[in-house]
């Protein structure tokens, strides 16, 4: 025994227990000296426990259950808390740093978890898509969650941690939601926990609202309008060539203000604007996207090569940044051309889709859906649509374009659009 430490044995120990289950009075704690003692519970059950003093302040440290926990292994504990307060550690937080150490070793942590899912994911997804999710999860989950075992993360956590995001960010929050759950769900397959703790989140966030499409004018004479304002308005060249791309190409916004020359077939016998898969917002198929350009925008695009040159982005920002933004071109719509709530950028496709498809034959048009699908580059729903996904169909494709072309032409110049009969 030294300095009065080591007072107990197992025999002693073995008496204190005995008497207290008989029921005969007795001391209700043995100590052992330097802080530790033996007690039990109001059930009965004996316990180690290590009194402290930390910063002027008195704590209790718990060992453990006795017999689990014997006296040689508690006083090992009671030399570890000895240990950190020679050192200025409060022995409470020192464990629970050194659980939280292991776990992280052990790889069965949220971090670890959410780590080997994104890993997982990486190859099926774009690059900007992973690093925007990655920065997501680092940002507003990994702080909270990340240091926790997988398996011991309640609803409530995740709750806590997706309705902070929800006050600032209602859609992102669902994002970030649906990632959470993909990450217990791989967790669920290798075994670190039963359930998914995410499921029930979703029912206290707060109800989507109902999506409200773009706005879109879907007859000639109003797309012929659109036409003629655009013309006419004090829009710089740049932002009316890019006005002009997104109606007679019908491609999306993104694609056509971070255009390329390079993409762009312009002296070929039927000019095409090609754009790399990674650009697209379906990038799931393993080969680009070709437009057929009609013969007014390929002329107009000639022009704009000649003046700029052919290098380097299709529209250039004046503003230093490498090309212009969608902003920009939304902005020319909702305001110079004062068409917010009217029509957007966006709208050319859903005019295209709409007029395409309800024109028939005998008007000059008559196509069919899946070749306006394509020309769209929509998700396809059918293995028969997604056959026709490499542009076999491109006849058909290059005669939709002619026709879009020379029906905005014709709404544009303010003439009724009379329908093409076919020859027979």
């Amino acid at each position: 025994m030294v300095g009065g430490i080591g007072k107990l044995s197992d025999r002693s120990i073995r008496a204190f227990i005995a008497k207290a289950k008989t029921g005969e009075a007795g001391k209700k704690k043995l100590a052992d000296g330097g802080g530790m003692y033996l007690t039990r519970t109001p059930a009965g059950t004996p316990v180690w426990r290590i009194k402290y003093r930390f910063g002027g302040v008195e704590g209790v440290y718990s060992i453990g259950v006795y017999p689990n926990i014997g006296l040689e292994a508690a006083r090992a504990e009671r030399d570890q808390v000895r240990g950190w307060l020679r050192e200025g550690r409060d022995p409470v937080k020192a464990r629970q740093l050194n659980k939280a150490t292991e776990i992280a070793s052990s790889g069965n942590t949220f971090s670890a978890a959410a780590r080997d899912w994104l890993a997982d994911q990486k190859p099926d997804w774009s690059g900007i898509h992973y690093d925007k999710s990655s920065q997501a999860l680092d940002r507003d989950v990994i702080p909270t969650l990340g240091r926790l075992p997988v398996a011991e993360i309640t609803p409530a956590m995740v709750t806590a941690v997706i309705k902070r995001i929800e006050r600032r960010a209602p859609d992102t929050a669902r994002k970030v939601l649906q990632h959470v759950s993909g990450i217990f769900r791989f967790a669920q397959a290798r075994g670190l926990r039963l359930d998914n703790p995410s499921e029930p989140v979703s029912e206290v966030l707060a109800k989507k609202k109902r999506v409200k499409h773009r706005p879109a004018a879907l007859k000639w004479p109003e797309l012929g309008e659109i036409l003629r304002k655009a013309e006419a308005a004090r829009l710089s060249p740049v932002v009316r060539l890019a006005h002009r791309l997104c109606a007679f190409s019908v491609a999306r916004i993104s694609n056509v203000v971070e255009a390329e020359w390079p993409e762009f077939h312009l002296d070929a016998e039927i000019p095409t604007w090609i754009i790399p898969r990674g650009k697209m917002k379906a990038r799931d198929r393993d080969h680009d996207h070709k437009i057929v350009l009609g013969p007014t925008i390929a002329g107009e695009l000639r022009n704009w090569r000649n003046l700029i040159g052919g290098k380097g982005v299709v529209f250039p920002s004046p503003h230093g940044a490498d090309h212009i933004t969608r902003e920009a071109l939304e902005k020319a719509y909702r305001v110079t051309l004062a068409l917010d709530g009217k029509h957007s950028p966006h709208g050319w496709r859903s005019a295209f889709s709409t007029l395409a498809k309800d024109t028939t034959k005998d008007e000059g048009g008559g196509f069919d859906r899946d070749v306006v699908e394509l020309a769209l580059d929509h998700v396809h729903d059918t293995e028969i649509v997604r056959a026709y996904d490499r542009g076999e169909r491109l006849k058909e494709r290059e005669r939709l374009m002619a026709w879009w072309d020379e029906r905005l032409m014709q709404a544009q110049r303010g003439a009724d659009v009379v329908p093409m009969r076919a020859k027979k």
